[in-house]
């Protein structure tokens, strides 16, 4: 009896010839280096994963000194636990960012965001992916000190030369559904805004406010706590807006759980969504398909900001130098009948005159 053929593991060239590509392409797609459009990067990944290649990145890390592992962390809030693997954007962008790190041969590793100083000091990792930076961020200032290649996720509050990271183009995102409310006959569209010292808050807030003037439409804002209770401080911020006169006519949260904040403050000020308020927030929950009404929402795509951060980082760590350090993805638009149009009421008639019923607008999608 013959024996069955030994498994080879596949070899450079033979992912090249699959992917139409030399073996240099093939190398800095995987060691993220060299300038390649994405369309190629994303070719050769795929037939490296077709053919069961994986990067000896480990060896390569510990022949150079490495460890061949990452880390991912997310910002700390003192000795506050923050249950971020309940949270769809960070679930998504924790277990992205573990599979492209698996896919260019290196182990990721999710970080409590509760490590001491002295553990992350002692760590042994190539580089960390640091997401929502804060302002006098601890785990920032102890990379720092290590000299490990960092990469954000989000723009650091105070930026500083050098500092490297991916973040999500708030600014057409928040354009893109303010646009679609007022496409949907909004007028008055409220913003329900969390005080922090990340800059996310801030980069929504400038291009509201700069989407208002440009429309001369007016800005409505109302901030609240996010931390201990945001649920009901984000609550209490949409009553606020829906007691003001005129009330507004739409409202958008930029948190997670902001749209079923929204819904119940909507509920208990006796308006009908969407015949009486629409309602949207930035959010990756599945649930707002399922919700009373569904609600529409615009997603920051972590999927892609993991994967642009992992990316980012292995050339920093095997390139160092010549490398592009900030990276946008784009955001994308789920409009749902929470958004679908608002019931404009028919003009008042004079005694005597009469005129065809005025038709509620079409539905904005």
């Amino acid at each position: 009896m013959r024996s069955s053929r030994v498994w080879q593991r596949p070899t450079l060239g033979a992912v090249a010839a699959r992917a139409g590509v030399s073996t240099a392409t093939v190398s800095n797609a995987l060691n993220g280096t060299g300038r390649l459009s994405e369309a190629t990067r994303q070719r050769v990944l795929t037939a490296a994963r077709e053919l069961g290649y994986a990067p000896a990145g480990t060896a390569r890390a510990l022949a150079r000194g490495g460890t061949g592992v990452l880390g991912l962390t997310m910002t700390t809030y003192g000795d506050l636990p923050v249950p971020y693997t309940v949270i769809p954007y960070y679930a998504q962008l924790a277990l992205s960012a573990i599979g492209a790190a698996q896919e260019r041969g290196y182990l990721l590793m999710v970080m409590p965001s509760s490590l001491s100083p002295w553990m992350w000091l002692n760590t042994p990792l190539d580089g960390v992916i640091h997401v929502g930076p804060r302002v006098d961020d601890p785990v920032c200032s102890l990379l720092r000190e290590r000299g490990i290649p960092m990469v954000c996720d989000g723009r650091p509050p105070q930026p500083r030369w050098g500092d490297a990271w991916v973040e999500t183009d708030y600014d057409a995102g928040l354009r893109l559904l303010l646009d679609h409310l007022t496409e949907a006959g909004a007028r008055r569209i409220g913003l329900s805004l969390p005080l922090h010292d990340d800059e996310y808050p801030h980069l929504i807030e400038r291009a509201y406010a700069s989407w208002c003037a440009e429309r001369a439409l007016p800005a409505l804002v109302e901030e609240y706590a996010s931390v201990p209770d945001y649920f009901t401080a984000e609550r209490d911020a949409v009553g606020r807006l829906l007691d003001r006169d005129p009330r507004p006519d739409a409202v958008i949260g930029i948190y997670s759980d902001s749209g079923h904040n929204i819904l119940a403050a909507a509920r208990h000020h006796g308006l009908r969504v969407p015949r009486d308020l629409l309602v949207a927030c930035i959010s990756e929950d599945p649930e707002y398909g399922t919700t009373t009404p569904p609600v529409t929402t615009l997603s920051l795509r972590p999927d892609q900001v993991s994967d642009e951060a992992v990316d980012l980082l292995i050339a920093l760590i095997n390139a160092g130098t010549c490398v592009d350090r900030h990276r946008l993805v784009q955001p994308v638009l789920a409009p749902r009948r929470s958004t679908r149009g608002l019931l404009i009421p028919p003009p008042i008639i004079p005694s005597g005159r009469a005129t065809a019923r005025q038709q509620p607008r079409p539905s904005a999608r």
